[in-house]
């Protein structure tokens, strides 16, 4: 029973953290990925106004 319980939370936390890639961080990875993709559609990735620059969700590629 204790291995069920300890099985679901380590389940648990695991869908709560892949909501966004990085968990939402901003890493030089994630902007290096969302960069390309924006680039190869034609547009430049920006922060929005207002974003949190350590939030990923904050920049939205914009066409040019």
């Amino acid at each position: 029973m204790r291995t069920a319980l300890a099985m679901l939370a380590v389940l648990a936390l695991g869908a709560c953290a892949s909501g966004a890639p990085d968990g939402g961080v901003a890493s030089y990875d994630a902007l290096k990925k969302a960069h390309t993709d924006c680039t190869a559609r034609g547009g430049t990735l920006v922060l929005q106004k207002d974003g949190n620059p350590e939030y990923i969700g904050a920049y939205v590629c914009e066409r040019k």
